[in-house]
């Protein structure tokens, strides 16, 4: 089965609100839509919904024209959970479930005992059961959300719309609706379309993401197609930084403060007069950046590999930055890039990287800094060497012959303060 939106453009009134989007979802897949607020997620959703007809392009299931069946044949097929769950009636939950049984009755028709094992069964894989003779107004918004989503599986669709479905609840619902959606299109077979505000919720748990920005689909594809720097930037006017989480390997996606952005802009305007160089890599200067930054100071880096939040940290506070291509070593011309820019520095902070043979000359550029071109150097430490060190000992060996030259060791919250003093000195 197989769901397809073909070049929609969708009007409210004279106004265009969807122009040309085109995409398919098959059976057993949880598409998200993301994107800002305005940009068509909810009218796209309407569109499917046959809530509002497109003006241009077709919407088909199984190759068949959905504006085209009727009623009861498209609510056996299509659900809906609507963004806002409120009910004013003190209807009990079992009863609010059982609502979705209705394109499967006739008219002036009662609910069988076959309807009502539905309804618990959709109760039950909801997690909602034991909320059965509870009257829906006394529910909370999450038990709430849990008892509609039931009543929409209780329609026994093929495709399921939610708009938003785990806005304004806590963390817990928000895991157990994403696990539930995802539980239900791997073992169930459902089509499920999802509007979604949080990135990273969207990124766990969906199979892929449609990113919309003013009515048109910006990117659609993996959670690494589509969440990347460049596309959020584009579609939410929004800094960010993209990296993957250790464990799971799915995208995380952390916004960069504008205010942060507007001061380090502010203080490369401003010309400081003293430069901080970091030697980092693996994300151990990200936080630096900002910090020395926001203190005035100019800061530049290296040497790092393209795809390291550290470069990408740099590009974003727009810091010089001396790279290599990914999972490349170190090669001399860019040795001697990394050298000219520590010349140009006042400290040059080794940040605590981790040691491989392809970025030792890290360790050998601070060497430089302080026995070759006079630099105040600081070492910044919060594991032991010996953990950080992939060569067999070499790396070790050499930082701590750093130590033993008198350099002297700080915590990162300690960088600003014995920095200044570094300077002071020289």
């Amino acid at each position: 089965m197989t769901l397809e939106i073909k070049d929609v453009d969708a009007y409210y009134g004279s106004v265009q609100v969807l122009e040309g989007v085109d995409f398919s979802a098959a059976k057993g897949e949880l598409l998200g839509i993301i994107g800002p607020n305005g940009s068509g997620k909810t009218t796209l959703l309407r569109a499917i919904a046959r809530i509002l007809k497109p003006k241009t392009g077709a919407i088909l299931l199984d190759g068949k024209q959905v504006m085209q069946m009727k009623d009861k044949e498209f609510s056996r097929k299509f659900a809906a959970v609507p963004q806002d769950t409120t009910i004013q009636f003190d209807f009990s939950a079992l009863d609010v479930v059982l609502m979705g049984r209705n394109p499967h009755l006739g008219r002036l028709e009662l609910e069988s005992e076959k309807d009502i094992d539905i309804a618990r069964r959709c109760m039950e894989l909801t997690n909602c059961w034991h909320l059965a003779e509870r009257p829906v107004t006394e529910l909370s918004g999450g038990e709430r959300q849990l008892v509609i989503i039931a009543r929409a599986l209780t329609q026994e669709p093929k495709v399921l719309l939610l708009d938003e479905p785990t806005s304004h609840l806590d963390i817990n619902y928000q895991i157990e609706i994403m696990g539930l959606l995802k539980h239900l299109t791997v073992h169930e077979g459902l089509i499920i379309i999802a509007v979604i505000h949080d990135l990273n919720l969207a990124a766990q748990y969906c199979d892929r993401l449609a990113l919309l920005r003013d009515g048109k689909i910006v990117s659609i594809g993996t959670q690494y197609e589509v969440l990347t720097a460049e596309n959020i930037k584009t579609a939410f006017g929004a800094d960010v930084i993209v990296k993957r989480h250790e464990v799971t390997n799915q995208c995380y996606v952390s916004p960069i403060p504008s205010s942060i952005k507007r001061q380090t802009e502010a203080a490369h305007a401003n010309n400081a007069d003293k430069t901080i160089h970091l030697i980092c890599g693996g994300g151990a200067g990200a936080s630096l950046m900002y910090l020395l930054s926001e203190h005035g100071y100019n800061v530049t880096a290296g040497v790092v590999n393209l795809l390291d939040t550290d470069c990408e940290v740099a590009q974003l506070l727009n810091i010089p930055v001396v790279t290599e291509a990914p999972f490349s070593p170190i090669t001399e011309d860019t040795f001697s890039a990394h050298i000219k820019l520590i010349e140009k520095a006042d400290v040059v902070v080794l940040c605590n990287i981790p040691v491989g043979f392809g970025n030792l000359k890290n360790i050998e550029a601070a060497e430089v800094a302080l026995t070759k071109k006079g630099k105040s150097l600081l070492i910044v430490e919060t594991d032991t060497i010996e953990k950080r060190d992939f060569t067999g000992g070499e790396a070790t060996k050499r930082f701590l012959s750093l130590k033993d030259k008198g350099v002297v060791v700080a915590k990162p919250e300690e960088v600003v303060e014995v920095a200044l003093a570094q300077m002071g000195k020289s």
